[in-house]
Order: C-alpha cells, then sequence, then structure tokens
C-alpha cells in the first residue's frame, strides 16, 4: 500500500467516512455492530449527527415498559446510557428536528399493549434533559411519524378504540396540534412512516392481519394517494429514507400459527413508484428501530421471534 493510500484510510477512520472503524459496512450483506447495553423490543430510533438514541420498549431483565435511553456512537461504534424518558413507553415514535429528538404516543402499560398515549416530548442531547410539549389531540401507538418542514406527522397506530386511519399534525414553531384528512385506508397499527420530497408516507402495518398498502400523503394539497404496495405484508417494521429520496423498510412478524419475523428488506423509489429487493437481514427482528446516516441503514434491537422476544442486535447495510 502506498503512503498516500494509508494515509486516506487513516482519515477517512478519523472522520468516520465509511462507518466505524473497526467493521467496514458491506452492500452484499448486513454486518453487525457492537450490541447494544440492554436487550430490548418495541424501540423507537432516531439520529441527531452521529448518534443514535434508542428509547422505551419491553426490556429483557424485568419484561416491563422502560423509560431507558441508549445513545450509539455511529463513528465509534461504542454504547452509552444518557438520561431516562420521564414515563416508559412502548410501541412509540422518534424523530428529530433541529438538533432534538422527540418521542410521540406508544402504550404506558408495564406489561401489555394498553393505554395508548398522546405524550409529546423532546429530549436535548447536549443538556441530556426532557421537556414535555402538549399533547396530541388523540391517544396512538404502534403508528407512524415524519417530519416535513417546521411540523411533525403522525398517523394511523392504535387505542383503545381499534386500529386508526386519523392523521395529526404539530407546528413546532406554534407549539399546536391539528386534526388533518385521514387516509383512505385501511386503518393500521404496527405501521412505520418516512418522509421523502416533502411527503408523508405511511407504509405497510397490520389490523387483524398484515398489510402491503403503502398511503403518501402530500401537506401542500392537503390529500392522500395509494402508491405502489410493498411486496412483502409486515407489521412490527421499521423504515429509514436515504438522502436520494428512497425508503428502506425491514424487519416484521407473522403472527398466524407458525409464525416468524420477517427477512426480507424493501427499497422504495418515489420517483419511480416501484419497491425492489435488497439483502436480507442477517437478524430478522420485529419491534426494531432504524435509522440512516448517509447510505447506510441501520436496524436496531427487536425481537428474533413473534411476540415478546428481545434482542441487543445492531445491524447495518450500504444501500447500493
Amino acid at each position: 500500500m502506498t503512503r498516500r493510500a494509508a494515509a486516506l484510510l487513516v482519515a477517512a477512520a478519523a472522520t468516520g467516512c465509511g462507518g466505524s472503524p473497526a467493521r467496514e459496512a458491506r452492500s452484499d450483506r448486513w454486518t453487525p455492530l457492537a450490541s447494544s447495553t440492554l436487550e430490548r423490543t418495541e424501540v423507537a430510533a432516531a439520529r441527531v449527527g452521529r448518534f443514535v438514541y434508542v428509547v422505551g420498549g419491553f426490556e429483557k431483565r424485568t419484561g416491563v415498559t422502560t423509560r431507558a435511553v441508549e445513545r450509539y456512537d455511529l463513528r465509534r461504534d461504542k454504547w452509552k446510557r444518557v438520561r431516562s424518558m420521564p414515563i416508559g413507553l412502548n410501541h412509540t415514535t422518534a424523530v428529530t428536528y433541529r438538533g432534538g429528538v422527540y418521542v410521540h404516543g406508544g402504550y404506558r402499560a408495564r406489561r401489555d399493549l394498553s393505554s395508548a398515549a398522546s405524550r409529546l416530548y423532546r429530549y436535548n442531547p447536549g443538556r441530556d434533559r426532557w421537556t414535555r410539549l402538549p399533547d396530541s389531540p388523540s391517544q396512538r401507538a404502534a403508528h407512524a411519524a415524519a417530519v416535513i418542514g417546521g411540523r411533525l406527522y403522525v398517523a394511523g397506530g392504535a387505542n383503545a378504540n381499534g386500529s386508526l386511519h386519523s392523521l395529526e399534525v404539530y407546528s413546532f414553531k406554534r407549539r399546536r396540534w391539528r386534526r388533518g384528512r385521514s387516509f383512505p385506508g385501511p386503518a393500521r397499527n404496527h405501521t412505520t412512516g418516512a418522509a421523502s420530497g416533502g411527503r408523508f408516507y405511511v407504509i405497510a402495518g397490520r389490523d387483524d392481519h398484515n398489510l402491503r398498502s403503502v398511503d403518501r400523503y402530500d401537506p401542500r394539497r392537503r390529500h392522500w394517494r395509494r402508491v405502489h404496495s410493498i411486496g412483502t405484508p409486515r407489521g412490527g417494521i421499521a423504515a429509514a429514507p436515504l438522502p436520494d429520496g428512497r425508503i428502506v423498510v425491514f424487519g416484521g412478524e407473522q403472527l398466524e400459527p407458525g409464525g416468524t419475523t420477517i427477512k426480507q428488506v424493501e427499497v422504495y423509489s418515489p420517483k419511480r413508484d416501484r419497491w425492489r429487493r435488497l439483502p436480507d437481514m442477517l437478524t430478522p427482528r420485529h419491534g426494531l428501530g432504524g435509522v440512516s446516516y448517509g447510505r447506510r441503514v441501520y436496524a436496531i434491537e427487536g425481537g428474533p421471534q413473534p411476540r415478546f422476544h428481545f434482542s441487543d442486535a445492531i445491524e447495518t447495510l450500504t444501500v447500493p
């Protein structure tokens, strides 16, 4: 190796280009990274800069809903515990906006899927501090969430009344919620959401069975449209948008007798309205967190078998 090539490799490792210095991400298969500090399922995750924050869920040691928050350093491949949430939540959502992590909804019950919340919290990573913001009009858990411009969009999920197809929008500037137009259906929970090209996508999920439906909301027109369905029906999933606008969806579970977790990974191109397969997950999981960093996506924790199972796994894939 030439001196120049060696210097470039050292610089890439120091700046985090190409991922953690120890384990290079690949595009032909998922790569395992350092295990998290907890084994959890039904978590949510969001990225601020080079750090990923993993919140809530059910924790294996106690078997109950946790307030715990872990921070993963994408460059150093290391984990650290930070300040816990004010309350424990499972099946919650997490997004980022202007350097803050926003956590909305979820179930508050200690051991089951009940007591859906309307809470909205902001975590300030610099101060390691949580702040409660105005509650949403509806309680919901296992729903879709994404940020477009200065607003948070949440849709679907479930509460004591059953599965939802309603939409609610929070203005970060005004600190105020409003109700939006419901998506055309079907109502669903255990779904996932992503923003791409200024539009909000609600992807798959389930009601009494797994769904393939994908609905797209245009905030400017306040209009929903059904787009091409995902290839594999799935619920309990995660999504991660890429810089080029594509959306990667992974994880999920089949709950029928003899059910299993879903290994297939799919990427959606909004420009082409088309899905295609990516390499299967090494450790298929449901109730997992998902984030992206450049062209890399990360699958975090979740259950390796249907229902109450737990994992501390994190894997990454570079999307070609």
